[in-house]
Formats: C-alpha cells, sequence, structure tokens
C-alpha cells in the first residue's frame, strides 16, 4: 500500500528506515571491490611519498561540494587552502569561504573518532556563514533555523516558483536532530543498530538533508557528515575517495534521487544502491588519479633534463591526462604559462620535440603540441 503522507518524515513509523537486504548485497560487493582496490593500490604507492595525490583529491571533493551549491570556487586558492591544512608546500592567503569549507571537510575526516554533536554541527554552519549572511541575505548562524516560514527548496521565477520540498517545521528540528544524532552514534557502535558502514553513510545523509536544520550550508554539511561516516567505516582520516565529486558530476540524478528518497515510504533500498554507485564510481576515479601518478613518477624518472619553464609545460601536459590539454599546447599558451617571450615559446617547445618529450600536430599558426608519453 502506497504511504499517504507528501514526505517521509510526515510518516507514522518515521525514522524507521528500511531495506532489503537482499537486494543491496551485489551493489554493496561492488562498491566494497571498488573500495579494497583503491586501498590496494594506495598501498602499492606508498600515499605517505606521494601528499600530491591526497592534495588532488581533496581538491576535487572542495570544488565538487561547493559546486553542487552552484558556487564555483577558484582552484588555486583551494589547492593552497589545502595545503595549508595538510601542511605541505608553499601556500598563498585563501579566501575565508574556502579556507572554511576545507577546515570542516579537514574536522569531519580528521576527527571522525570523536561524537557528533549539536554544537558541532552548529559550529560547521557557522564557521560556513560567520557574518550571519549568505550572499545578501541574512540568516541565523551557528543554531538551528527558528524561522516560522516553511523550509523549502524552490526553483524558477518569482511568481512561477516550483517547491521541490517542504522540510519538517522550525519548532520541530531540535527534537528532530537529537533523534538523528542519537541514531548516528548507535548505528556505529558494537549493537543491535550496528550497520553496514556505507549503508549507515547513505541513511545520515538521507536523513540530515531531510530535515535541512539549517538555514543554510545544508548540503555542504550533509556531505562532511557522510565524510565523517565513511572515515568511521574505513577507520582512517585518510581522505582517498571524493564522493562529492562524484555527486556534482551525477547532480541532476542526485538531486532525482535524494527527492525520490524523501517522498517515498521509509523503505530506502533504491536510495542506498543509487548510493552504493557512486561511492563505487568515487573510488574508481581515486584509483585512475593514483595510477596517473603513478605514471607521472615513472615519467620524471626517465625523462631528460629540462630548464623550470619546460618543467612547467610538461607538468601540466601530465596533469592534463591522456586526454590532452585543450586544444594542445601552442607557442601563445606557452608565453600567456611562463612568462616567456614569443621566441622563448618556440626554441622550448622545438628543443622538447626534437628530444621526443613532445609531438607536434599541424603546423603554420595551427602548430600544437602534446606529450609523446600519451602517444607510445
Amino acid at each position: 500500500m502506497k504511504p499517504t503522507s507528501r514526505y517521509i518524515w510526515e510518516q507514522p513509523d518515521w525514522p524507521a528506515f528500511t531495506f532489503r537486504r537482499a537486494e543491496l548485497a551485489e551493489p554493496l560487493s561492488r562498491a566494497r571491490l571498488a573500495q579494497g582496490t583503491l586501498q590496494g593500490l594506495a598501498h602499492a604507492l606508498g600515499l605517505e611519498h606521494h601528499p600530491e595525490v591526497l592534495q588532488d583529491i581533496w581538491i576535487d571533493e572542495a570544488l565538487g561540494t561547493a559546486a553542487i551549491e552552484g558556487e564555483k570556487l577558484n582552484v588555486d586558492a583551494v589547492r593552497s587552502s589545502v595545503l595549508r591544512k595538510m601542511g605541505a608546500g608553499k601556500h598563498s592567503p585563501s579566501p575565508r569561504n574556502v579556507d572554511a569549507l576545507i577546515d570542516i571537510m579537514d574536522d569531519a575526516t580528521r576527527n571522525h573518532s570523536v561524537t557528533l554533536t549539536h554544537n558541532l554541527l552548529c559550529m560547521w554552519q557557522y564557521n560556513l556563514f560567520p557574518g550571519g549572511r549568505s550572499g545578501l541575505a541574512r540568516i541565523e548562524s551557528g543554531k538551528y533555523r527558528s524561522h516560522t516560514d516553511p523550509m523549502q527548496i524552490v526553483s524558477g521565477r518569482i511568481g512561477k516558483e516550483v517547491v521541490h520540498y517542504t522540510a519538517p517545521p522550525s519548532a520541530n528540528v531540535s527534537k528532530e536532530m537529537s533523534r538523528f544524532l542519537a541514531w548516528f552514534h548507535a548505528s556505529r557502535d558494537d549493537g543491535p543498530e550496528r550497520m553496514d558502514g556505507l549503508v549507515r553513510a547513505a541513511i545520515a545523509h538521507l536523513w540530515f538533508e531531510t530535515m535541512h536544520p539549517f538555514e543554510d550550508g545544508n548540503g555542504r554539511i550533509g556531505r562532511a557528515i557522510c565524510d565523517m561516516a565513511l572515515a568511521q567505516d574505513a577507520g582512517s582520516a585518510s581522505r582517498l575517495v571524493s564522493l562529492s565529486s562524484q555527486l556534482n558530476e551525477n547532480r541532476k540524478a542526485y538531486y532525482e534521487q535524494l527527492g525520490a528518497a524523501q517522498r517515498g515510504g521509509l523503505d530506502v533500498t533504491a536510495w542506498v544502491i543509487w548510493f552504493a554507485q557512486q561511492f563505487e564510481g568515487a573510488c574508481d576515479k581515486s584509483s585512475a588519479i593514483i595510477r596517473a601518478a603513478v605514471e607521472k613518477t615513472r615519467f620524471w624518472r626517465d625523462a631528460p633534463e629540462m630548464n623550470e619553464r619546460q618543467k612547467k609545460i610538461v607538468q601540466k601536459l601530465l596533469d592534463a591526462g591522456a586526454g590532452g590539454f585543450e586544444g594542445g599546447m601552442s607557442a601563445e599558451k606557452y608565453v600567456n604559462i611562463t612568462g616567456a617571450s614569443k621566441a622563448t615559446a618556440t626554441r622550448d617547445l622545438t628543443d622538447l620535440a626534437e628530444r621526443d618529450v613532445l609531438t607536434i600536430m599541424g603546423q603554420g599558426r595551427g602548430t600544437r603540441y602534446a606529450l609523446a608519453y600519451f602517444k607510445r
């Protein structure tokens, strides 16, 4: 029998989530296999000797979680903030909003063993909006929402708004969040409520987003909770999986799946399956990043001597991967990236091509260069 209530939080048995274990067996097995492959590659590479790999994964995660909310962060600013948090290399000052996001992501994983509390959640949200503003709008910062107006997710022009979701009334939030936090703690312990770590992360994310306890920042904080649950499952603070980047790549489906789960019954099997598939995809992408790091190590081990300009350009091409630097490398791009003169750029590129570091595509003004390494 179909539920008569519009949203799951209106169900009489809320929040007694259920799932069909038999249907979860295969997707969870595939996700765990991908996770095991990733962990094996990380161990084989020796990530402690390759902090740049963890940096790349963390940067992708930060860019992804912000992009889901429609916020495009500067890559260099994110990289600088990540370097600051990792205590690695030189870094320049980053914008406060970037540092705040990186701090929350770091806290969720580095301190995954601490108990998730009301105060910790409110501290995370305050860190995102210390001035009590989201853009030009004033919001409640560092505390759960208290306004009497419905908390809704809306799109469309003024006068033609489409309401996608309505969260529980503000008056219910504190009590509901207490239930959520009690479950989050109990489902991790060795007790009757303990469950598979991926299932727990999926339900935690759905539950928190269903509550939407803050005026703003719910998506970023909800994904930080997800990171914490996954770190608890792995028993490690090492950030190997960029789940937010994966969710951002499938943002339309992400919103559709969340919306469907929030409007359905309390059987969340379909949502957990989709979540496990995204986790599997994120593991596969991280494995690809690690394999690319291995390739870069091999390349530089065998590469001929180059000047600093050439090294910078070759690193850019390596970072772009086998797909190539968009449009290929040209003398004009070389000038823009290195600050060299046009004559120096042409001479450097020709030298690299003559030594088989680069291959030449096209001719005349259309001359472009690609790494020969990827053509072998």
